[in-house]
């Protein structure tokens, strides 16, 4: 065989030996680059526009940062990228896809890997249909062991299993994950823990598209089997309590990579707030702000009428995003986003910033939940003993006049 003639045969041993490697945005200056790209055109100019308005959400510190994430990006290799951000207050939310937060980040969290695929997608050295039965996973030109994604599926189950029977927010099981990892884990590299440490909630409004969906089945499976009660999701509360950001912060902003599910959900907390305040005589379309600054990057098309490619400006007639500082970004997230993180990164407006630990907020309003609950039940306690003592009373009189 010639000495660069292409490998013809492989073991899974072989298709997982290249792990995918995080990028540093602290480790290059990406600022030159932005400042050349301001004076270029098409994206490269719409780019450094982006980098320009998430410096000024940094540096407005009444500003609450929303992150939003969809399409496999941890995998890819931006991961620590993002913990640079989380680490830095340069977030306090995250909305996510599920796999982003559950198959990918808190998977890497447990001390597993995303590998490069050998050859490319276009011509690959291995079919998909041998993969399948080696039990590796791909994501376009990534591989992902299932034997490992199964040990992650079972240890969502774990710790969903230690909550009371009811229905959660996806937040509050994930800060669970990132408890987890930091008391398990604590050396593995995560946004879900760094979050849990930085008090930023993270929030999944899909949370059973993902190996936490898996995690759910085979809890509740079990719970039904033995005839005890079960834990799910609660969307509707995580709606809520996103929605509770901006009923604290006036002002917010969007980051958005990519575009679906926590693309909307974070711009329809707008409406949501607006809606609380109409039940208590606030204005519609005036009373609550829009989101007051917005960037999204993408690669999805705004002629198909469908929310992921859908403009900045779009949502504005829908009282959502205002126009005064948006940009769409239209080009590959692997690509774009380092850039633009290494430039908010190295012109350091985050040094000023507050960090608005919103996790904390939650915590309070439940601790405020149970002493309500407990004064409730107190009070019942006591309405009934005072109802009892009636009774018995009555019951002593009429006996005595009876005798």
């Amino acid at each position: 065989m010639a000495k660069n003639a292409p490998k013809t045969s492989w073991t899974k041993k072989q298709l997982l030996s290249r792990p995918i490697e995080h990028i540093d945005i602290t480790a290059f200056d990406a600022r030159p680059i932005v400042d050349s790209y301001r004076n270029m055109a098409y994206s490269s100019r719409t780019l450094a526009n982006a980098a320009d308005i998430y410096s000024m959400m940094l540096k407005d510190k009444d500003c609450a940062v929303i992150l939003t994430l969809a399409g496999s990006l941890v995998s890819a290799g931006l991961k620590k990228a993002i913990i640079t951000l989380l680490e830095n207050n340069m977030v306090d939310a995250i909305v996510s896809t599920g796999a982003n937060i559950v198959d990918q980040d808190f998977f890497e969290g447990l001390g597993f890997k995303h590998y490069i695929a050998p050859g490319s997608p276009e011509a690959p050295p291995v079919d998909d249909m041998t993969l399948r039965n080696w039990m590796i996973d791909r994501i376009y030109d990534t591989y992902i062991n299932e034997d490992d994604l199964r040990d992650c599926d079972d240890t969502t189950y774990e710790i969903f299993n230690e909550f009371a029977p009811g229905a959660y927010s996806s937040r509050e099981f994930i800060e669970a994950m990132g408890k987890y990892l930091a008391e398990k884990h604590p050396k593995n590299e995560s946004l879900v823990k760094t979050a849990f440490q930085k008090r930023v909630p993270i929030f999944c409004p899909a949370f059973s598209d993902c190996s936490a969906g898996f995690g759910i089945v085979l809890q509740q499976t079990e719970a039904i089997e033995q005839g005890r009660g079960q834990v799910a999701f609660d969307s509707g509360k995580d709606f809520r309590e996103l929605t509770d950001i901006k009923l604290a912060c006036r002002d917010t902003g969007l980051l958005m990579l990519g575009g679906g599910v926590p693309k909307n959900f974070a711009q329809d907390i707008v409406v949501a707030a607006e809606l609380l305040s109409e039940r208590k005589g606030g204005k519609a379309r005036g009373d609550i702000g829009m989101h007051k600054y917005a960037i999204q990057m993408t690669v999805a098309d705004s002629r198909d009428g469908a929310l992921s490619g859908s403009t900045l400006r779009e949502a504005c007639s829908w009282g959502k995003v205002d126009v005064v500082h948006e940009q769409m970004v239209f080009g590959e997230l692997s690509a774009l986003f380092p850039i633009l993180a290494s430039d908010a990164y190295h012109r350091a407006e985050w040094k000023k910033r507050k960090a608005f630990k919103f996790a904390d907020m939650y915590a309070k309003q439940e601790a405020e939940r149970l002493l309500r609950e407990i004064k409730i039940k107190n009070t019942k306690k006591t309405v009934a003993n005072a109802t009892r003592e009636r009774v018995t009373h009555t019951a002593k009189k009429k006996l005595a006049a009876a005798r």
